[in-house]
């Protein structure tokens, strides 16, 4: 979901920049020692996630991962996401350096909202925790798609419908993250559920005493 060069104005430029700057920031705060491991391997994978893409116009759709980046870092997400995003402005000439800015924004402040959104659900009921992942896979996408779309029309007001088109033909990947992020949701609660926000490890039970 990258927009290319050439596309936005300069003020949706700046703001966008401004913008993960400042998300990136809190970001790198929130990241201590033992989590820089964790960061790693996620912005790796939605760097591979984000490889296999389709063009939109200006724009293009393929799988994101944002929520689940979101789920498991909360604003680490914003430096995690910044990283991939440069990696693949350099070597593969996705979006690019001038947009570096926006391209971020649009992926992760919707990671950040559902993160703070759904992250409550995750320890509640299995039907409770499973809507929860997967509203959180779905909303990310669908903000995603949301922000790129006020991008290009606070550029050009005859960009309505190439963002409509942009929204529509990211449905599907809707659906699918939702889908995915409900899985990991899942398997990670039965292997390792303290990488997960809001786990709270059980207390052993006291011996029972006789009277």
């Amino acid at each position: 979901m990258h927009i290319a060069e050439g596309i936005l104005s300069a003020p949706v430029l700046v703001s966008g920049a401004g913008a993960a700057l400042a998300g990136t920031a809190v970001g790198l705060k929130a990241i201590d020692y033992d989590r820089i491991t964790r960061v790693g391997i996620l912005s790796s994978a939605f760097f591979v996630a984000s490889l296999i893409h389709v063009n939109i116009g200006p724009s293009s759709t393929h799988l994101i991962l944002n929520g689940m980046v979101g789920l498991m870092l909360g604003w680490a997400a914003f430096p995690a996401i910044l990283v991939a995003l440069i990696l693949q402005a350099f070597l593969f000439q996705y979006g690019g350096i001038t947009v570096l800015g926006v391209n971020t924004v649009i992926m992760a402040l919707p990671a950040v909202i559902c993160y703070y959104a759904f992250s409550p659900l995750l320890f509640k009921s299995y039907k409770l925790a499973t809507a929860g992942a997967f509203a959180c896979g779905f909303g990310s996408v669908c903000l995603s798609a949301l922000i790129m779309g006020l991008s290009l029309v606070f550029t050009e007001e005859n960009f309505w419908e190439v963002a409509a088109l942009i929204f529509a033909a990211n449905l599907p990947v809707m659906i699918i993250e939702g889908i995915i992020t409900a899985f990991c949701v899942a398997f990670i609660k039965k292997v390792n559920p303290e990488m997960l926000p809001g786990y709270e490890p059980r207390s052993p039970r006291a011996p029972e005493t006789e009277d």
